[in-house]
């Protein structure tokens, strides 16, 4: 039996070292390659040069197979040279590109912002195919027949985008149009429906006139969903009152009911044999008569505290002047001794990131790290690998203020609805949060909170300020704010 041990533990010692052996040989074999397909990407081969770049892949893949199965290591290296040397076309075909087809690139970025191939995926299909074959047409040769295509896929991107942009913001009151429509609304509310869609129908107009000004076309979408939504209650409501063969007195009557009990608890008396109008104006002037009195009786509480204040002032001024001027100078000292050393620490930590990694804030006690330099998936909450060095970076930061308290924030960009940038925010934050929680471990509190796109800190009208907008903020509370509040 312990023969028997021995041979297996034996067996499982020579399996490591030979697939150690064998990650060895791969990574030299391979590594070259491995840095060339890297590089072509980081220049958006794929992209700029599909026809080279699809053939390096297919000699890449040829080789990574081969090396699987154990054949020849001649033919794996001939085949790897042949994908280099594929990636080193692909590469120096995208330089051209980069420059030929820039128009195109922020086009599409736009469009991936917007989220165009889930809300226009034919279009962004289109538009996908057509300047994949316009960039082959440069890696031919022919400039003219590239810019011809690049251009349309410019339009065709364009368009995708403003149909995704229409779909955000759009979706929720389109819904319920459509549900109008097949519930025969227009018998019951023909008005409110058609306001509906007019307003559906100044959304999609204010789009095509500025997509990127898109706080009016919001605040018309909400209403033109609100108003969908009216027409469908209306509906129901009218539908219900006939069914139950209720008169107008019935409706008249019910509705009196409602402002009879508004004016019960402003004790006015409602009287509707001349109407509405009456009761209603009294019920106003009840309301302001009872705001102007609670401003009168702030007014008087405020002064009431503030002379109370001077009085305690004075009290406590007569009770300390028995004390030493250097007791005084003492506490002054330790003061500024203490707001020099929390300057040093804010220093040491701004010193920590680059430019392009984050920036350090002062927001009254609180410290903001804006984390620049991190940057998600489209419509995703993933923090890639690539990151972790700068999350780490925050990490020693936050280490630099023992006892505080920590929030994080996202912001999103104007793009898309209200609800999937909030969805968005959220979800990232909590991310980081989740990370930061997870190597730091329980000893500092963090919470976390998205605020969608209401707190821009640049214009949403350029893609720089769109860039800027979508960003983390790690709010540090440092243990001395804590102490003050």
């Amino acid at each position: 039996m312990f023969k028997l041990m021995l041979a297996i533990v034996f067996a499982l010692i020579l399996c490591t070292t030979a697939t150690s052996a064998q990650d060895n040989v791969r990574a030299g074999l391979f590594g070259d390659a491995d840095k060339a397909t890297s590089l072509a990407r980081e220049k958006k081969a794929n992209l700029y040069a599909p026809t080279n770049f699809g053939k390096a892949v297919e000699y890449y893949k040829d080789a990574d197979e081969d090396f699987k199965k154990g054949r020849n290591l001649e033919d794996i290296r001939a085949k790897l040279k042949a994908a280099i040397s594929y990636f080193n076309k692909a590469i120096e075909a995208s330089r051209l590109a980069e420059v030929t087809f820039t128009r195109v690139m922020a086009a599409r970025a736009d469009a991936l912002s917007a989220d165009a191939a889930g809300y226009s995926n034919d279009l962004w299909n289109n538009a996908e195919k057509t300047f994949n074959g316009a960039a082959k047409d440069l890696e031919d040769g022919d400039v003219n027949a590239a810019k011809r295509g690049g251009g349309e896929a410019e339009a065709l991107y364009r368009n995708a985008e403003l149909e995704a942009i229409k779909g955000n913001y759009l979706a929720p009151a389109r819904d319920l149009l459509k549900k109008a429509d097949n519930t025969d609304v227009k018998d019951n509310a023909p008005k409110t429906l058609d306001k509906a869609k007019k307003l559906s129908a100044q959304v999609e107009t204010l789009l095509k006139q500025n997509r990127y000004d898109k706080d009016e076309a919001r605040q018309f979408a909400k209403e033109a969903k609100y108003e969908a939504s009216h027409a469908i209650y209306l509906h129901q409501r009218i539908s219900q009152l006939k069914k139950e063969d209720k008169t107008f007195e019935d409706v008249m009557l019910a509705h009196e009911d409602g402002f009879r009990s508004i004016a019960t608890l402003l004790d006015v008396s409602a009287k509707f044999d001349q109407g509405t109008e009456g009761p209603v104006k009294d019920m106003i002037a009840e309301i302001n008569k009872r705001g102007i009195k609670a401003t009168q009786d702030a007014a008087m509480i405020k002064q009431q505290e503030d002379e109370i204040a001077i009085l305690k002032q004075q009290i406590s001024s007569m009770q300390t002047r028995v004390g030493t001027l250097s007791e005084t100078e003492k506490l002054l000292q330790n003061k500024l001794n203490e707001q020099k050393r929390q300057e040093e620490t804010i220093t040491q930590v701004s010193a920590m990131f680059q430019l392009d990694e984050g920036s350090v804030l002062r927001d009254e006690n609180n410290v903001i790290i804006r984390l620049n330099g991190l940057a998600f998936p489209v419509g995703k909450n993933t923090i890639e690998s690539q990151f972790f060095p700068l999350l780490s970076k925050v990490q020693d930061a936050i280490k630099k203020f023992p006892g505080c308290q920590i929030a994080v924030e996202g912001h999103t960009d104007s793009q898309g609805s209200d609800e999937m940038n909030q969805r968005i925010s959220d979800a990232r934050a909590e991310a980081v949060a989740s990370y930061l929680k997870a190597n730091l471990g329980t000893s500092v509190p963090i919470t976390f909170q998205g605020y969608g796109q209401s707190r821009p800190i640049a214009s949403n009208d350029t893609q720089e300020g769109r860039a800027k907008n979508r960003r983390i903020d790690v709010v540090i509370v440092p243990a001395w704010a804590i102490i003050g509040k």
